[in-house]
């Protein structure tokens, strides 16, 4: 296989958990729990996007080679690959829900492509870690294909999203309760390779901020900017402008991903803070779905049938209530709160602008 370069500056930057045991607990202070993926029987490839390996420099036979399927199946790493999973909360349906973190997502490392551009690799599927609290970690074969072809056709039809290098069965049995019937049943396995430049999420912010360790929310802020959004530290200034600037841009990007959800009848349906990209890309395909005749009231989230709190007509004013929670925990560190709100009002002229223009661009206008 084509060799990687690895340059893991969130695991370099940023402060680790001290244990380093995959039981669940809470982790205080710590950005990112070590943790290895948990071995699986008999890993083998179903799929992979040709593009995203092809940007890792790599071939149709590279992929295809039985290493391959070791390493994304997790029984085997790359030198450079460190393993780990990261620590964050979030708002869920609404409620502050404390810790959560990743629970079946381990990140491999970060990869320095040819191009010169930084990709993170994530395994979903590959085992417990401290933040599975009573689940698994694993994952099963229906959602794993759904994840893998639904992050390529959302790239394909320009939503910004994150995307999927490769798809691999186990070998093993997931036990789940597909229908939410108490009738859980034995799934084949599989694991995801997930892949974007980054996986922070509003989350990582929040729960430093809830916590009041101020200190390392800054780290994390100035981090995330420096390695993210390095165009805004090209244009100068002290760190609060550029936190600042960083803020709006990220209430920007937001935006026009809704935007973009929108134009394709896409429902994501369950847009937690912690499913909230700060890249504003896509993240965490769990019960998506697509109108078939429009429908603003509807959802694909069984376990949202009720409330409806993010069905399709009601995406834009979440990713608004959902920036004002990421606001909420930056306010600690923002001495002048006036930015946080222009922020907000740059997401709301950010999306109108870009509905309109869709909506311009369907009508041939």
């Amino acid at each position: 296989m084509h060799p990687l370069r690895f340059d893991n500056s969130f695991v370099r930057s940023l402060p680790a958990d001290p244990t380093t045991e995959p039981r669940p607990r809470q982790v205080n202070a710590a950005m990112y729990s070590f943790v290895m993926p948990t071995r699986v029987s008999a890993p083998h490839l179903i799929a992979h996007s040709q593009e995203v390996a092809a940007i890792l420099g790599w071939t149709d036979d590279d992929v295809r080679s039985q290493r391959f399927a070791e390493v994304f199946g997790g029984n085997a790493l790359i030198d450079g690959m460190q393993p780990y999973a990261a620590n964050y909360g979030g708002h869920q349906f609404g409620n502050w829900a404390g810790q959560l973190g990743d629970g079946r997502a381990i990140t491999l490392g970060e990869v320095l492509t040819d191009a010169g551009t930084r990709l993170e690799l994530q395994l979903k599927g590959a085992g417990r870690t401290p933040y599975s609290r009573t689940a698994d970690g694993r994952a099963v074969l229906r959602s794993s294909v759904r994840e893998f072809l639904c992050s390529e056709a959302m790239h394909h039809l320009g939503v910004p999203t994150t995307r999927a290098l490769s798809l691999v069965a186990t070998g093993d049995k997931v036990v789940r309760d597909m229908f939410y019937d108490g009738n859980p049943q034995a799934e084949p396995g599989a694991i995801v390779c997930r892949v974007a430049p980054s996986f922070i999420r509003f989350g990582n912010f929040e729960l430093p901020s809830a916590r009041e360790d101020h200190p390392l929310l800054e780290k994390l802020i100035d981090f995330t900017i420096a390695r993210d959004y390095p165009d805004l530290v090209g244009e100068g200034g002290d760190k609060s402008e550029q936190r600042v600037r960083w803020f709006g841009e990220v209430c920007a990007r937001t935006a026009r991903m809704i935007a973009h959800w929108m134009r394709v009848g896409f429902v994501h349906g369950v847009m937690n803070t912690d499913n909230m990209s700060i890249l504003g890309l896509t993240i965490d395909y769990g019960p998506y779905g697509w109108i078939d005749n429009f429908d603003r009231n509807w959802t694909p989230n069984t376990t949202d049938a009720e409330w409806r709190r993010y069905r399709f007509g009601q995406q834009a004013q979440i990713a608004y209530w959902n920036l004002g929670r990421l606001a909420s925990a930056l306010a600690a560190v923002f001495p002048d709160h006036e930015p946080l709100h222009a922020g907000l009002q740059r997401y709301v002229d950010a999306y109108v602008a870009a509905e309109t223009e869709n909506i311009a661009a369907k009508l041939g206008l």
